[in-house]
């Protein structure tokens, strides 16, 4: 889907792709506050007396669970099978293609979800207790999805689309040594907390 808004394929459909990205952003900050806000509300219902005493352990499992599936030591399979409807690109306005995207992706659970990090970042914040700070952690995931979004501006022609998907492939690889990198000192953090 990302490589499907470009500026070489939204001027073959007559569009401005800063229009488009920027209503992108819009739908997956305003997706990743839903499901933020959602999360962390139904962690702030739960009373007092009841949350576990030992959210640091909990916290440093989920990281953990997390760690082991990016590193593929064991591998839990993708979530879902639901793409968004790339018939839009075509259909719809730009801004209608962006925002509904982007709402979707923000979402985090209703499209494909590839790795255990992005449940993970939902149950963290109802684990918050917080509407604040799930609404907080739900926006930055929405912003976190829109970004590479932004790797596409250089695709003006067939040639550079191509070269964005090598490094797209190679970012991919990356991106799970990374998260694995990130969340064992997380995980070590929450312990101490």
């Amino acid at each position: 889907m990302l490589t499907s808004i470009t500026p070489l394929g939204e001027r073959g459909r007559n569009r401005n792709w800063t229009g488009t990205v920027i209503a992108y952003f819009i739908g997956s900050l305003a997706g990743g506050a839903v499901v933020g806000l959602a999360a962390g509300g139904l962690g702030a219902a739960i009373p007092a007396g009841v949350r576990p005493a030992s959210i640091g352990l909990i916290v440093a499992a989920i990281l953990v669970v997390v760690a082991i599936n990016e590193a593929g030591w064991v591998r839990i399979t993708p979530l879902g099978r639901r793409q968004v409807n790339e018939d839009w690109l075509e259909e719809y306005r730009g801004w209608v293609v962006g925002v509904g995207f982007g709402f979707q992706l923000g979402l985090g659970l209703v499209t494909i979800v590839t790795t255990l990090a992005v449940p993970a970042t939902f149950l963290l914040a109802a684990l918050s207790f917080s509407w604040q700070w799930g609404l907080l952690i739900g926006t930055t995931f929405g912003l976190a999805r829109a970004l590479p979004i932004l790797t596409t501006q250089t695709v003006t022609d067939p040639s550079r689309l191509a070269q964005l998907h090598r490094r797209h492939d190679l970012a991919a690889r990356w991106a799970k040594i990374g998260v694995t990198a990130l969340v064992v000192p997380l995980a070590l953090v929450a312990v101490v907390a």
